[in-house]
């Protein structure tokens, strides 16, 4: 069957280029595609043998796995999907071993890994532990106990194995992506961090409630580095992420968009709020001396996140504001003319 499996891996790999893919969802079409040569033939040759409720079997997992395929790519939903797979995969396993006896009891091997693979660790255990048990109540007459004993031990060791490198592998995989998502220099997220959320948020088909975006820029920020030292004016950068910290909510996000220049994603904040909150966040810094001798102010520009425009339109429209509030003189805020804007009289 090599020419089928390359056919089914050059299929995917065409209709996954048409979008881009989560991992997940590529491991689970692989892992399905690779399925169904490596079951197929044994169907076939079960069917040409008269073993029918055995070739059913085997004919019912091509099928579920040529469905998963076709719902995946049509639709990029494979939480669901990986969760049947794995409870099919274990059904299938246990309904062979049943049928043909201890000489197939290798498949609970590869099975049990497979769920590693699809789902997260806590719950492929879970799944293969329960299958543990329905194979100890088939195995209890076909074995001695001893055997029975041996036999349970392996199993579980590779299972257990399994669940630690898998448990190990999505702590690492999670510092990883933290690190890379985030600014070396304020600890806040970086712009690959704002694109990925910004998107996230636009790819949601659940409704909730509006968001907005804010874009904040320091005023003359080269003065700090020309006259102080870049040094200086990282130190500067720092205490303004804090200054944010303790002016915004647990939910609202902070990135550092450019040089100087940051965002925030409100969530659940209309435009009203977010502009209450870009002032305060004006004012704070405003009043802070983050430089001892040297004022630092803030403009600030925000623009609803509504769903009928994508990111790049929600950071055209808070950079258009941003630039208003530039104009004005700065240390000033302008909201999106979906609101009215927040006048303030401190110019600098």
């Amino acid at each position: 069957m090599p020419d089928l499996e390359k056919m089914l891996g050059g299929r995917l790999a065409w209709l996954a280029a048409r979008r881009k893919r989560s991992k997940e969802e590529v491991i689970l079409l692989l892992m399905c595609s690779l399925s169904i040569p490596s079951i197929l033939p044994f169907g076939i040759y079960r069917l040409l043998q008269g073993s029918w409720i055995s070739a059913a079997v085997d004919l019912a997992l091509v099928g579920a796995m040529l469905a998963v395929i076709v719902h995946v790519l049509r639709t990029g939903r494979y939480k669901a999907a990986s969760l049947g797979v794995t409870l099919f995969y274990s059904a299938g396993m246990l309904a062979t071993i049943h049928l043909r006896g201890l000489s197939l009891v290798y498949w609970v091997y590869p099975t049990m890994i497979a769920a590693y693979f699809m789902l997260r660790p806590a719950v492929a255990l879970a799944i293969n532990s329960v299958s543990m048990l329905v194979l100890v109540a088939i195995l209890l007459r076909e074995l001695e106990l001893l055997n029975l004993f041996t036999v349970v031990v392996t199993i579980s060791l590779v299972n257990l194995f399994a669940y630690i490198f898998s448990h190990r592998t999505g702590l690492q995989n999670q510092e990883l992506h933290t690190e890379v998502e985030r600014d070396f220099l304020t600890g806040v997220g970086n712009r690959r961090a704002l694109d990925r959320k910004l998107e996230a948020y636009a790819g949601e088909r659940r409704p909730h409630l509006e968001s907005s975006l804010l874009l904040l820029d320091l005023d003359h920020f080269k003065q700090v580095n020309d006259q102080h030292g870049h040094a200086t004016g990282d130190q500067v950068l720092v205490r303004l992420c804090q200054l944010m910290r303790n002016h915004t909510r647990s939910s609202d996000r902070i990135f550092r968009y450019g040089g100087e220049e940051f965002a925030i994603i409100a969530t659940g904040a209309g435009l009203s709020a977010a502009s209450r909150l870009a002032e305060g966040l004006r004012a704070a810094v405003a009043a802070e001396p983050l430089i001892e001798g040297h004022p630092i102010t803030v403009s600030i520009g925000v623009a609803g996140m509504d769903k009928a425009g994508k990111p790049a339109d929600w950071l055209m429209r808070a950079d258009k504001m941003l630039y208003a509030a530039k104009q004005a003189g700065r240390n000033a805020v302008r909201v999106d003319s979906l609101a009215p804007p927040v006048e303030n009289t401190e110019q600098v």
